[in-house]
């Protein structure tokens, strides 16, 4: 339904909010409201009053990491660049990686990955050489062996990996939430959670007086396709015991558990039993919400907008239902809302109930 609607390419949000005018901060975008079939239109800065005293905000404190690096094809003499988009750590210490050509702007465009062996050159002396394909059949992300510790590496010669419709290259900064933490092993995400970027300590200080409280939740999120609009691959994360507590308590108490991102939804819902009751869980997710599948926990969502064609709208139609969902993003295009992860943000609450 939603592949009709054209998302033009001018509202593509191209920087940061804070540098689209002077005095101007990160909760300067927009917030769209849905309730059921209705729309609302708010700035992000009027979130308090669109919740309630006993919700609970569920959010993701996984930090964005420098994820790509710029390498060579071939070894010694390969001249042919390249730049790597480091995904995740396997469990046998392979990294799972893309490779992209560099499109003379700053940004990168696809390539096809493999073949099997495939060395890449990278900075310092190291090398990484292509295994086999994350997916079999699939050639897009692939296992690779480095031979150094990529976090360190990353720390080094990384950057934030930017997509075409960025205007210019943003420090680590722009890319970070206010809900990150560091990990102790350097993992992180290779793209930044960014349902939580608008939020800043000011707007957390103001929901936790009003009574909202915040759940964290780690989920490390991978190299997201901009162009194939694949599912999911399989992500670590990790529930706490406290965070599992406090919403299964908020829920019980009519209180609404509302993940910040796609990313806190996949991560809540993978621990989630069939009776709709949140445990402490962790280790790797393969979980792709559907409505099919439907949620059993997170009531409402807070989220980006996102591609007409990308998987996650099958998320949203999970949380919102496809009417709903289609008349918001009707509505998202026809007020000029501003995509991707710069862009404005959009709040799904459940219909409220006649009193």
């Amino acid at each position: 339904m939603l592949e009709a609607l054209g998302v033009p390419a001018e509202l593509s949000a191209r920087v940061p909010a804070e540098q689209r005018g002077p005095g101007l901060g990160r909760d300067d975008v927009r917030l769209m409201v849905s309730r059921g079939a209705e729309v609302s239109h708010h700035a992000f800065r009027e979130l308090p009053g669109q919740l309630r005293a006993g919700d609970v905000l569920v959010v993701n404190t996984s930090p964005t990491l420098p994820a790509a690096v710029t390498g060579r094809l071939g070894t010694e003499g390969g001249r042919e660049p390249v730049v790597v988009h480091v995904s995740t750590c396997g469990e046998d210490g392979r990294w799972a990686v893309e490779l992209r050509t560099p499109d003379g702007r700053g940004s990168t465009r696809p390539r096809p990955g493999g073949p099997p062996g495939t060395v890449v050159r990278l900075p310092g002396g190291a090398g990484l050489v292509l295994t086999e394909p994350l997916v079999p059949g699939a050639a897009r992300l692939w296992w690779a062996r480095v031979d150094t510790p990529v976090p360190a590496l990353l720390a080094r010669y990384g950057r934030p990996i930017r997509y075409g419709y960025t205007e210019r290259d943003q420090p680590l900064s722009a890319y970070q939430t206010v809900f990150a933490l560091p990990s102790p092993d350097g993992a992180g995400s290779a793209e930044m959670p960014s349902a939580g970027r608008p939020f800043t300590a000011r707007m957390v200080t103001e929901l936790v007086s009003r009574g909202v409280q915040f759940a964290p939740l780690t989920l490390h999120t991978g190299v997201a396709s901009a162009e194939a609009y694949e599912p999911p691959y399989p992500e670590r994360y990790a529930v706490p015991a406290a965070t599992a507590r406090l919403v299964n308590a908020a829920r019980a108490g009519g209180g609404r558990a509302i993940a910040v991102g796609t990313t806190a939804v996949r991560a809540l819902e993978s621990a989630a039993d069939d009776g709709g009751v949140a445990r402490a869980a962790a280790g790797w997710t393969d979980l792709v919400v559907t409505p099919a599948r439907g949620v059993r926990v997170v009531d409402g969502l807070l989220t980006g907008l996102h591609e007409p064609r990308a998987s996650h709208l099958l998320m949203l139609e999970a949380i919102a239902g496809r009417p709903a969902l289609h008349r918001a993003y009707t509505e998202a295009v026809r007020e000029l809302y501003l995509w991707h992860e710069f862009g404005d943000v959009h709040l799904l609450l459940p219909a409220e109930e006649p009193h």
